[in-house]
């Protein structure tokens, strides 16, 4: 079963701190941006190619290119990158929109 992309019931979210929040933003960009980071080793390990597309990319628009875990799983990354597939951000989303469209169809189908 895939990851469910429907909104979460309402309620209040969790009150946190100004420092809570800068701690999780600088561990976040930490994660992304290490000089081990799982974008830098895919994009070593895959090169800077769309897997979907086949558009290349360089250096000026390298932003574009994104990781898509496979399994959707954003913590499980093996170093021989398995579960890594470089997507440009147009097929990344297309990608993920394909996961709603189906949620909604099979939802649809059981009424």
């Amino acid at each position: 079963m895939g990851q469910s992309f429907r909104p979460r019931r309402p309620g209040k979210p969790p009150v946190r701190s100004d420092a809570e929040l800068d701690e999780m933003v600088r561990r976040m960009r930490a994660e992304q941006s290490g000089p081990g980071s799982y974008r830098e080793q895919s994009l070593k390990i895959h090169g800077w190619i769309c897997a979907k597309c086949g558009r290349e990319f360089e250096l000026n628009n390298l932003h574009l290119l994104t990781v898509h875990h496979r399994d959707g799983n954003h913590h499980n990354n093996p170093p021989d990158g398995s579960n890594w597939e470089n997507l440009c951000v147009w097929c990344h989303d297309d990608e993920h929109s394909r996961g709603v469209l189906g949620d909604y169809l099979d939802d649809r189908s059981k009424t």
